[in-house]
């Protein structure tokens, strides 16, 4: 599996300047093969990660798990 470490403040400040979701990006990237893409902060560290599968079903499946589970978590901080 290929691992692809992207700076998060710098991708989603790109994301926003080009009016484009993550998801939109994401699906640019599918080519069959699962990528593991790495979220860092400025220090380096390690935010978060994903597992971009191979296939646009799966990652449109992946992306309404997340949407759900944001959706909730905001719900519980409110």
């Amino acid at each position: 599996m290929k691992t692809i470490q992207i700076k998060a403040q710098d991708f989603f400040d790109l994301l926003k300047l080009q009016d484009v979701s993550m998801w939109d990006i994401f699906a640019q990237m599918i080519d069959g093969e699962e990528k593991e893409i790495i979220f860092l902060d400025d220090k380096e560290e390690v935010l978060f990660n994903y597992t971009l599968p191979s296939t646009l079903e799966k990652m449109q499946a992946d992306k309404e798990i997340f949407v759900k589970e944001f959706s909730e978590k905001l719900k519980s901080q409110n």
